[in-house]
């Protein structure tokens, strides 16, 4: 869409489907917030430190306590790792 200033505006989900196969993002996790994306993931102790991989739409992808395993499953993928904090 083009906006009255003449910038392209993107939503949400088109700036996700840009990047959709190609780019990943890695986040920290607590586990109190692991369900939320995860719906799959066993019950986890409270406190604890993850790191997950998710698609450029936000897909969950992986989920590990071992910050490079992410890293390692995005060049598997040939996703280039954008963080988020």
């Amino acid at each position: 869409m083009i906006a009255k200033s003449g910038k392209t505006q993107l939503s949400a989900q088109d700036l996700a489907l840009l990047g959709a196969g190609k780019v990943g993002y890695i986040r920290k996790m607590r586990s109190e917030d692991v369900l939320a994306k995860f719906p799959e993931a066993p019950e986890l102790d409270p406190g604890v430190e993850l790191w997950a991989l998710f698609g450029a739409d936000g897909t969950p992808i992986l989920l590990t306590d071992n910050r490079s395993s992410t890293f390692y499953r995005a060049a598997e993928d040939e996703l280039k790792t954008v963080c988020l904090h």
